[in-house]
C-alpha cells in the first residue's frame, strides 16, 4: 500500500523547546527507557530499551494555531507525549503509518481552520491498520472544511500524530 498523507511528527522547533520546558511549564526530566515500546512523536516509532525519553506535556493545535494565526479557543489542549530526549533526526521513513498496531483503536478528530473540532471517528483498525487509517483521512479530507487531523489512542486520548490537508 502506499500511503498517501504525511503523518507529522513533532517539530524540532518545538522539540528543542521540550526538552528544556514542555506545554504545561515543567521542566524535562529525561530517563532511560527500561523497557521499550513507548511511542515517540518526535520520530515516530516505539522506543528500544535503554534509550533516554521523556515524558512531556503537548498542545500540538496551540502550536499549529500561533504558525497559522488560528484562535483554537477552548479546543486548545495539552497532553502527554514521549519524545527523546536529545535530537534523533525525525523518522526513517513513510511506509506506513506510525503506531497502527494490528486491533488497536485510534480516533482521528478533525479540526477546521479556525482550529475548532468538526467532529471525529473511532477507528478500530482490525487487520488493516493502514487502510484503516488511509481510509478515515479520505473521509476527513472529502470535507473541504477539515485543515487537519489528530489520531490519537482512543484508550487515553494520546496524540499520536497529526495530518494536514494534502
Amino acid at each position: 500500500m502506499t500511503i498517501r498523507y504525511w503523518a507529522r511528527p513533532i517539530e524540532e522547533a518545538a522539540l528543542k523547546e521540550l526538552r528544556v520546558r514542555d506545554d504545561a511549564g515543567r521542566e524535562c526530566v529525561p530517563y532511560a527507557d527500561g523497557e521499550g515500546g513507548a511511542p515517540l512523536r518526535c520520530c515516530l516509532r516505539p522506543s528500544a530499551a535503554g534509550e533516554r525519553i521523556a515524558l512531556v506535556s503537548y498542545a500540538p493545535l496551540r502550536r499549529w494555531a500561533a504558525a497559522t494565526g488560528a484562535e483554537p479557543g477552548a479546543y486548545d489542549e495539552q497532553g502527554p507525549v514521549f519524545i527523546h530526549a536529545e535530537h534523533c533526526g525525525g523518522p526513517a521513513g513513510r511506509e506506513a503509518y506510525p503506531f497502527g498496531r494490528t486491533a488497536a483503536q485510534r480516533t482521528a478528530r478533525r479540526y477546521d481552520a479556525r482550529g475548532h473540532i468538526l467532529g471525529g471517528r473511532v477507528l478500530d483498525l482490525g487487520d488493516d491498520p493502514d487502510g484503516v487509517i488511509e481510509g478515515a483521512l479520505d473521509e476527513a479530507f472529502g470535507d473541504p472544511e477539515v485543515a487537519l487531523v489528530h489520531v490519537r489512542a482512543a484508550e487515553f486520548g494520546c496524540f499520536h500524530y497529526e495530518v494536514r490537508r494534502p
